[in-house]
């Protein structure tokens, strides 16, 4: 996963950001758009951090919705399998 498919969702993963960092407006949220530049700023202007501690704090969110994406998707690919569907199924 990318930034890419942030910036592409941006209304679905609004209320993980939200969740996330509990400062940030809806207005925040219009503008920021799905852009990473936009949300690093808007954090260093709610939370006061440095433009460091901005980028890393969006690096080990992002680290971890990649890691539950994956295993949403070893998960899923389990269960096909294990319901009798051929593992190649996925290439019909």
């Amino acid at each position: 996963m990318d930034w890419i498919r942030i910036e592409g969702n941006w209304k679905e993963f609004r209320g993980q950001v939200k969740e996330k960092w509990g400062k940030i407006t809806d207005d925040d949220l219009t503008a920021i758009n799905g852009k990473r530049d936009q949300l690093e700023g808007r954090l260093q202007q709610r939370y006061g951090l440095a433009r460091d501690q901005a980028r890393n704090n969006i690096d080990s969110w992002f680290s971890t919705l990649k890691l539950v994406c994956h295993l949403a998707r070893r998960a899923s690919r389990a269960r096909r399998t294990s319901s009798g569907e051929h593992w190649l199924s996925w290439l019909r």
